[in-house]
């Protein structure tokens, strides 16, 4: 090769090596020539290069585009195109845009989506009837489309509570789509009234704290003519409105709802007011772990789309009231009163299909899953169980709730477990 075509040579080298690095650093541009993609940008969290607020166009009804359409709002931190990608799978609303311990920890690019019909995710007028996990994943399908065209590596999906259940549920959807899954603290219930959570508050933590928990629901239902004129008082000053449910209905699934609270969230038995403790020391404790601002009106509208799904597909739970019947007087006592509150209080008729099946295709081809659960939260009664049957790992992190079952929380095994299933299955190293 002649001193010319050298410098030639060197010259087209220089040229792509330019537009290379170029490539890799505009982010805008990519995102200018995605279909369906509206973005600004917002403020960008420590060790990315852009993030940017997205609103995503999503078909109401993916089978039939005539129903019109709607934006989807997610959030994007863009680390580089050579890396991962993690889509966080919201269950609910997603009003900032914060980065994941997975994330953090393979250094990827973040996709979080907030959930149809929640938030700023909504259509003009909202047809329940489309709020369906087949719709909720064919988002998330159609994101991932979008955008593996820019991000074409490894996708991990990763969910926390009922997005962890919708992590499952994209995964058994559209297997392809992602690399790994790794719900958080994901429940998946058979029905309605899924049993196993009875089984769990009748067994777990101590025979004393249990019957703690027991007279202090007692004391309040028997008591109930001294604690409502107080509970009023402190609802008048929450501003707490109750027009779906009676204020002494409120009440009554407030300290039925007490002992599942209590364990989900990681109380202290301790902390359990003695039995000559003041009815306001009592009340103090009992509206800091199951208020009656849950059953006000603002909580049924907040969460009438993720009532919809429990009562129509996810299933939820109930409340066993056997030790209760004498004292409850609001709510009916010829069943177990269900903890879903449809919207408007609509009657949906309740079909279990997809996640019975979601949890045999779990058993039988869910690999390259990570379950991470804490063993003294109420919602790991219904978490899908470890088999030997597929290349996955469970974690029932050991004293650790809703709230505290992460990976910083995991024993130095339990994380060096994690991190070398991930690097086997992400063909990666991880630092």
């Amino acid at each position: 090769m002649n001193a010319q075509m050298k410098n030639i040579a060197i010259a087209c080298l220089l040229l792509l090596s330019a537009t290379l690095t170029a490539q890799d650093f505009n982010i805008e541009e990519q995102l200018y020539n995605l279909p369906d993609v509206i973005f600004k940008k917002i403020n960008t969290p420590l060790g990315y290069e852009a993030a940017y607020e997205l609103r995503i166009k999503q078909q109401i009804d993916h089978q039939d585009p005539k129903k019109g359409y709607f934006y989807q709002r997610a959030y994007l931190s863009h680390r580089g195109f050579n890396r991962p990608t993690t889509m966080v799978t919201q269950g609910y609303t997603s009003n900032s845009n914060r980065i994941s311990e997975v994330a953090e920890l393979i250094k990827s690019n973040q996709i979080d989506v907030e959930h149809r019909f929640f938030g700023e995710s909504v259509p003009d007028s909202i047809e329940y009837q489309y709020l369906t996990l087949e719709q909720a994943t064919a988002d998330l399908h159609h994101i991932n489309e979008i955008f593996r065209k820019i991000y074409p590596n490894k996708w991990v999906s990763t969910g926390i509570s009922k997005g962890g259940q919708t992590s499952i549920f994209y995964r058994y959807f559209y297997p392809e789509d992602v690399d790994v899954s790794i719900p958080y603290v994901a429940p998946l219930n058979a029905s309605l009234e899924d049993e196993r959570i009875y089984t769990f508050l009748d067994t777990v933590g101590t025979n004393e704290c249990r019957a703690k928990i027991k007279a202090l629901q007692t004391r309040l239902l028997k008591e109930r003519e001294s604690v409502l004129p107080l509970l009023r008082w402190y609802s008048y000053g929450a501003q707490l409105h109750f027009n779906y449910l009676t204020f002494e209905e409120a009440f009554e699934y407030a300290v039925l709802e007490y002992s599942f609270s209590f364990w989900q969230w990681g109380n202290d038995c301790n902390n359990i007011p003695s039995k000559n403790a003041s009815l306001e020391e009592v009340l103090y404790h009992f509206v800091t772990v199951s208020g009656v601002d849950f059953f006000a009106d603002q909580s049924m509208e907040d969460f009438a789309s993720h009532y919809y799904q429990a009562g129509s597909q996810m299933g939820y739970y109930g409340y066993n009231i056997s030790d209760f019947k004498p004292l409850l007087k609001a709510l009916p006592t010829d069943k177990n009163p269900s903890a879903v509150f449809m919207p408007n209080k609509m009657k949906v008729p309740f079909n279990n299909s997809t996640p019975k099946k979601a949890a045999e295709w779990a058993k039988k081809h869910g690999n390259k899953m990570i379950y991470i659960n804490g063993n003294s939260d109420t919602w790991s009664a219904t978490a899908i169980r470890p088999n030997d049957n597929v290349d996955a790992i469970w974690f029932f992190l050991d004293g650790k709730d809703h709230r505290d079952a992460r990976i910083k929380n995991m024993t130095e095994k339990e994380r060096v477990q994690l991190v070398n299933n991930l690097e086997r299955w992400l063909d990666m190293e991880i630092e």
